[in-house]
């Protein structure tokens, strides 16, 4: 059964699943009752980070243009342009064995792509959440579901895996950003 977490909370990943590494993320949304006539365009992305919380390169942002990590460690499975249907509307696989050691942690974002000339934010999403699996058995072992808690924001830190004494944790953070991709690329140092 998955750990279902709360904004903040903090969980073991791999201190209690040994042998742990490859792991699915995957994000999901819906999108409510809208009339501006385009389609919402979520976009998940991974920044791998140092212990400073930023890239060491552009090449440590995994999103649509850039979909694999050099060390094979993160890997963005496609980028979903409307989020129809049911289950993960975007995924990301991660492979803990292959992190680079000068990576600390690992944060996953949602941004909504050209939110501003569409007039769109995420108070117009709903049911938002972040799950990861273990990819070996499918099994699923932690759910952050975000909640309504947003408004005009236009881009979301939705969770982390972070490095912690030798071991793997997760991190729900939801934390939201107006300023879109352009707004967390330069707050993890990607040179936008």
């Amino acid at each position: 059964m998955p750990v279902n977490l709360m904004k903040g909370q903090k969980v073991e990943l791999t201190k209690g699943n040994p042998g742990l590494s490859k792991l699915i993320v995957g994000l999901g949304w819906d999108v409510n009752q809208y009339d501006g006539g385009a389609d919402f365009d979520l976009d998940a992305a991974a920044f791998l980070l140092d212990a400073n919380g930023k890239v060491t390169s552009d090449e440590d942002f995994v999103f649509y243009n850039n979909l694999k990590h050099k060390s094979g460690s993160v890997i963005h499975t496609g980028d979903n342009l409307t989020g129809e249907g049911e289950g993960d509307d975007e995924v990301l696989k991660v492979d803990l064995s292959k992190v680079p050691a000068n990576i600390a942690k690992i944060d996953f974002t949602v941004t909504i792509y050209d939110a501003e000339t569409r007039c769109q934010n995420f108070g117009q999403v709903s049911n938002a959440y972040i799950h990861v699996l273990d990819e070996t058995n499918g099994i699923e072992l932690i759910r952050f579901d975000l909640g309504e808690d947003f408004s005009v924001e236009t881009a979301i830190v939705v969770g982390e895996l972070y490095r912690h004494n030798g071991e793997w944790k997760f991190n729900a953070i939801g934390s939201g950003f107006a300023g879109g991709l352009y707004a967390l690329g330069k707050n993890f140092g990607v040179n936008v």
